[in-house]
Order: C-alpha cells, then structure tokens, then sequence
C-alpha cells in the first residue's frame, strides 16, 4: 500500500491503532478503578504491580515493533508475499519470550519485588495479582503480533473492534471476580488478575478467527507456515532490542519512581497511582498516533521518499497535541468533577489531594504527544541503537532528579511527577536533532 502525508491519511491509520494500542491501558485502568472501590491496599498495589506487568508488556509489544517496521518497508517496497515470512519470525520469537518470561514471573517476582517494596501488604498483594496475571503473557505476546502484522499493512480497523470486546469482557469479569457477584468467587486483587488473562484468551480467539476469515491474507501468505528463519530472526531482534531497551528503560525507571515513591508511605503511593490511571487513560492518543507514525516513515522510505519524513512527522505530531489537549485540559482542570461519579468512595480524597499533581500532568502530556511522535519516528527510520542511547542518556538523568525531589527536597509528589517535564524536553529536541542531520538516510531495514 502506497501512503500519503496527507492529514487525512494519518488519522486514517493513527486513529484505529490510538483505541487498538490501548488493551493495556484499558486493562489497567479497569483494574485499578475496581480495586479503588475495594480497598486503599488494593489499590496502591495495584498502582506497583501494574506498572511492572506494564514494563512485561512493553517488552513483547517493543519486538513485536521491529516486525512492524519490517512489514511496512516490505509493503512499501510492493513485496507483499514476504510479509507472512517476517510475521511468522516475530510470532516464533515472541512466543519463546513469552516462556521465559513467564517463568520470571512465576519463580522470580518473589526475589524481585523484595529488593523495591518495604509494605508486606503490597508485597503479598503484588504476588497475589501476578499468580493468575502472568498467564497472560502468552495471549498477549501472540496478540501483538497480530497487531503489529495489521499495523504494518496498514489495515488498522480490526484491532478498535478486538480492543472494545476485550474492554468490555474485562470490566465485566473484574466486577464478578473481584466483588464476587454473579456466583463467581471474590478474589479481590487476584480475581483482578484472572479477569484480565480471560480477556486477553477471547481477545486472541476472536482475533485468529478474523484472520482466518481475512481475504487479504492469502496475498501475505499467512497459511503457509514457515520454518524457523533463524537469519530472520535474527534481523528483526536486532532492529526490536534497541526498542525493548527503550521501552524497558523508560517503563523501567516509571516503576523505579514507583518504589521511591512507596518509600514515602501507602497514601503517596495510592495518590500517585490515581494520576498513573488518569495518565494512561490521556497518553492513549500519544501512542497511537507514535505508533502510527512508526508506520508511515518506514512505508514512505521502502518507497524512497525520504524527503517526506520530516514534515511528516511534524505533521503528526502537531494533530497528536491538538487531539491530545483536547481531551487532557478537561480532565486535568475539572477532576472532581468528572471522577467524583466514577471513584465516589470514602477515598475521595485522594482526588483532592492529587489536584496539585494534575496541573503537572498537563505539562507532561504537552511534551509527551510532541516527543512521543518525534522518538517513534525515529525508530521507524531504523535508528533504533541511536534511540536507544538517547533514551537511557535521559531515563538516567530522570532517576536522579527523582532521587533528588523526593529524598533531599520538600516539593513532594508534584516535584517528583515534574521529572517527566525535564525527561520530554531533552528527548524532544535529540530526537529533532537527529532526523534534521539525516545521518538515518544510510539505514537499511
């Protein structure tokens, strides 16, 4: 498929990916607003173990993104019939991933999570969630490699479709397995985590009935089941690492923050994961419209226009502000307002308090949709080791200003959150830097 720099054309592939990219945010924000509900406990652990499960998700879904890169370069290229043998390479590596991984989560989250957490509340409760969420990893692996194949045909409508019914099959079993309505057990914390891993089970079901009923896929050969391609393999973990990398060191260091933070007590935690709810629900619009964009620049270099990728990015970037304010100015300015029906409890104060954190969270949001597009835009020309370095250069300097704010300082939470300000900036302008020197221009993908 030949694409356009049209603003047109990148609503028409970032929209569908902005809702289909958000399964976990949609997940643990489901989570999260039930566990509220339940208990002060459960929701600060919720606030700790989500964002380590956030951190394993982001690694399947950063390999997942060199197939990407791969399968749109090959379509711009008009070389359709390889997209099935590149699909097929990311789904085998994803799937030997997932094993492992799920072993860690079994047998090593216990050593793991002692050397962050000093509660034993949230500690036990962490394990508790992981118990039954860690089966997950398999569904979800797998499924992000179908998002990855749709995304990088650009044929992004199905993926909105599987995210609604995974939401709705998730908010529905959270209400049952965590409250114990409907006959069905209460299991609190853990039910959290059993009703995410079915959801994600129908959402992968669903998701190869589609693809089985899809026309196209024949074009892709997506019947015909490869060999392991070991050399191909092997090119796609080369291009994805650097991208685990980022994504591990950037989720990395939120879930470091994370256990800096608990350091200051349950009620801090607590109200630094009601902003990392509202957070998640906000930045939908920045991955998708970054993952997007990851997209389009390697469809438009397979198509040797390079000279179109800058404005394009800029381009993008610019509707992802608009798209992004729109919905985050609302939210930040009339929290009460807007969050008192949903999370109405005897905890409502943590709303109250948070109201400083949330002005911060604007900011944040302002940079995150400029610099989130310009970094993925990068990674889409294939400079993903340049990416890489910047972003552990940036996560580092992150760490220690939160060491800083919250251990030798008295700002508090809004100090440490306006670490995230000072991480965008610089990422901005390195990223905008390194596509303005067209060095990216002697890649090969």
């Amino acid at each position: 498929m030949q694409l356009k720099t049209s603003y047109r054309q990148i609503l028409a592939i970032s929209t569908p990916i902005m809702l289909g990219s958000a399964t976990q945010n949609v997940i643990a924000l489901s989570d999260s607003v039930f566990l509220y509900h339940l208990s002060e406990e459960d929701f600060a652990s919720i606030g700790f173990v989500g964002v380590f499960y956030l951190v394993i998700a982001a690694i399947g879904y950063g390999f997942s993104r060199g197939g990407q890169i791969m399968i749109a370069r090959r379509m711009g290229e008009k070389q359709e019939s390889e997209v099935g043998r590149t699909f097929y390479a990311m789904l085998y590596f994803e799937l030997g991933l997932a094993i492992a991984l799920f072993l860690f989560m079994q047998y090593g989250c216990y050593y793991f999570f002692s050397l962050f957490v000093d509660s034993e509340i949230i500690f036990y409760k962490s394990l508790e969630y992981l118990e039954y969420r860690s089966w997950g990893v398999f569904f979800s692996y797998t499924g992000v490699a179908f998002v990855a194949l749709y995304t990088g045909v650009a044929r992004t409508g199905f993926i909105v479709i599987d995210t609604i019914i995974l939401a709705i099959v998730n908010i529905l079993l959270n209400y049952g397995l965590i409250f114990g309505a409907w006959g069905l057990p209460a299991m609190g914390i853990a039910g959290a985590g059993l009703a995410s891993t079915i959801a994600e089970v129908i959402a992968f079901i669903i998701f190869v009935v589609y693809i089985l009923l899809d026309r196209n896929a024949r074009n892709y050969r997506l019947f015909k089941l490869p060999k392991v391609d070991l050399p191909l393999i092997k090119q796609q973990y080369a291009l994805a690492l650097p991208i685990v990398a980022q994504a591990f060191v950037g989720l990395g260091s939120w879930f470091v923050f994370f256990g800096i933070v608990e350091n200051l007590g349950e009620r801090e935690l607590a109200i630094t994961n009601l902003v990392r709810m509202v957070y998640l629900v906000l930045s939908i619009p920045c991955w998708g419209f970054a993952s997007g964009v990851n997209t389009l620049v390697s469809n438009f270099i397979g198509q040797k226009k390079r000279h179109a990728v800058l404005p394009l990015i800029w381009k993008t970037s610019k509707i992802c502000l608009l798209t992004t304010m729109a919905f985050a100015v609302p939210v930040c300015v009339f929290l009460l307002l807007l969050f008192y029906p949903l999370l109405v409890s005897e905890y409502i104060f943590l709303i109250t308090e948070s109201q400083r954190i949330f002005y911060v969270l604007l900011g944040i949001l302002a940079l995150f949709s400029i610099g989130g597009v310009y970094f993925n835009g990068l990674a889409g020309t294939g400079a993903t080791y340049f990416g890489l370095k910047m972003q552990s250069w940036c996560a580092l300097g992150y760490l220690l200003y939160i060491d800083i704010g919250v251990n030798f300082t008295n700002g508090g939470l809004p100090w440490a959150w306006a670490s995230e300000i000072f991480y965008w900036i610089i990422m901005i302008g390195l990223s905008h830097w390194y596509l303005s020197s067209r060095h990216w221009y002697r890649l090969k993908v």
